[in-house]
């Protein structure tokens, strides 16, 4: 019995958990990120430019334009800069991920997922724009990226064609979707099967995730799910309490009255972690059913509902597919259907000036020795994650018993990636340090 509980704390497996949440944008729904990037960049620029008068220089974008890094605009900054500026080389806010995202411009923004790097750069490239133009270099521009970001993404914007990204997916989908592969639909159909409930809950409003869902599973995506949620805004789905987040139902892809609570299986609108749990406590007939949720963001996904709502949480972390990971060799003797048909393809496009997601060399000051630290972002993924995968094809061809070595306190910052550890980290375990 104690082996079995030891077990149970090192190790993770769906086939003890009674719900299977997922996330759909670039964790169900892959996107071709090329080609997106450039769309969510093109969609702010143009507005900003249309309607806000920014510099036209703002629409031409170099092919090697995304790589970029901690900069001043585009300006990367050298060690001495950053320490200067900022008066320290670990910026204050890294202490905490609690509430740190805001649209306010009160303080800062967190770009932490494919949907919103384009902004990023855009930013940076006004604050170039400003720095060429503007003697009294005010930068006060960000209540005009929230305008372009609310013209492209608001809840209307779908159904009225307004802004660029929605008429332009909607025109070409496979220019900027992946179909999801026959092997995760599969395996959707063997967790339903094993008695599973199966959750979509994203924040991408119900005709926009109507779009994704038809185009990468097909017209009859819902029988997939037991219960999807649209608009859930998160991360304050898992934050919120029900008289501050109800659910509400929908008709016609227009959002209707407030529910008091939520009683049976279906879609709905915006909503909270806490009325669903009890639903789930319901139709499980469990005073504690175990939910697993994937998703790709860790402000958005991965941090909430671990801290919030104690489920466990599987990270959805394409950049280990450019890390080059290597297989450990304690796994290289296990046969196939242990390990899945799983094979890693070409390296993902990795940043020429980033270098690795994982670990940061910082160069001494005065000629001392560059240091090896773990990345904030390194140490977030082993904090919140119970596992982190470079997608769900990862770990579609596994049996649903299958169990994955965890992160937690007591075993190697490694231990929770799969198929194996990105290499910066293994061939620097005992160099590196966190930071």
């Amino acid at each position: 019995m104690q082996q079995q509980q030891q077990q149970q704390y090192s190790s993770f497996s769906l086939a003890d958990c009674d719900a299977v949440g997922f996330d759909l944008d670039h964790t169900l729904c892959r996107y071709q990120l090329p080609q997106s990037a450039r769309l969510i960049y093109d969609s702010f620029a143009q507005y900003l430019v249309t309607e806000k008068g920014y510099d036209e220089d703002l629409l031409t974008l170099a092919p090697d334009s995304l790589d970029f890094w901690a900069s001043h605009g585009t300006k990367s900054m050298t060690s001495e800069e950053l320490l200067e500026t900022f008066g320290t080389r670990e910026w204050k806010h890294f202490n905490t991920i609690s509430g740190m995202v805001s649209r306010s411009g009160t303080q800062y923004y967190l770009y932490d997922n494919y949907f919103d790097l384009p902004g990023a750069l855009l930013c940076a490239r006004v604050v170039d724009s400003l720095d060429q133009h503007d003697d009294q270099k005010k930068y006060d521009f960000w209540k005009d990226m929230v305008a372009a970001i609310q013209h492209n993404y608001k809840i209307s914007a779908f159904k009225e064609d307004c802004g660029t990204y929605f008429p332009e997916v909607k025109n070409h989908p496979d220019k900027y979707l992946q179909r999801c592969p026959e092997s995760v639909k599969k395996w959707l159909k063997q967790l339903k099967s094993a008695g599973k409930i199966l959750l979509l809950i994203t924040s991408s409003h119900s005709d926009y995730c109507r779009l994704l869902c038809e185009h990468i599973l097909g017209n009859d995506f819902e029988e997939y799910f037991d219960i999807v949620i649209t608009n859930a805004l998160k991360p304050g789905f898992f934050s919120h309490t029900p008289n501050q987040r109800p659910f509400r139902t929908l008709e016609n892809d227009e959002e209707q009255e407030a529910l008091l609570s939520l009683d049976k299986p279906g879609w709905y609108s915006q909503g909270n972690a806490i009325q669903l749990y009890e639903l789930l406590k319901k139709m499980t007939g469990k005073l504690d059913p175990k939910v697993v949720y994937f998703g790709d963001s860790m402000h958005s996904d991965i941090f909430p509902a671990r801290h919030y709502s104690n489920w466990e949480t599987v990270f959805i972390l394409e950049e280990l597919l450019g890390d080059k990971v290597t297989v450990p060799a304690e796994t290289e003797s296990e046969p196939l259907e242990k390990k899945g048909k799983y094979e890693l393809k070409a390296p993902y496009f990795v940043s020429k000036q980033w270098g690795s997601f994982f670990v940061d060399r910082l160069p001494g000051l005065e000629n001392a020795e560059e240091t090896l630290v773990r990345t904030w972002s390194c140490r977030c993924i082993t904090t919140y994650s119970t596992i982190a995968i470079p997608s769900l094809e990862a770990i579609a061809d596994l049996p649903l018993d299958y169990r994955f070595a965890r992160f937690s306190s007591n075993s190697s910052p490694t231990a929770g990636y799969y198929p194996s550890p990105p290499r910066a980290l293994l061939s620097n375990e005992e160099s590196v340090t966190m930071k």
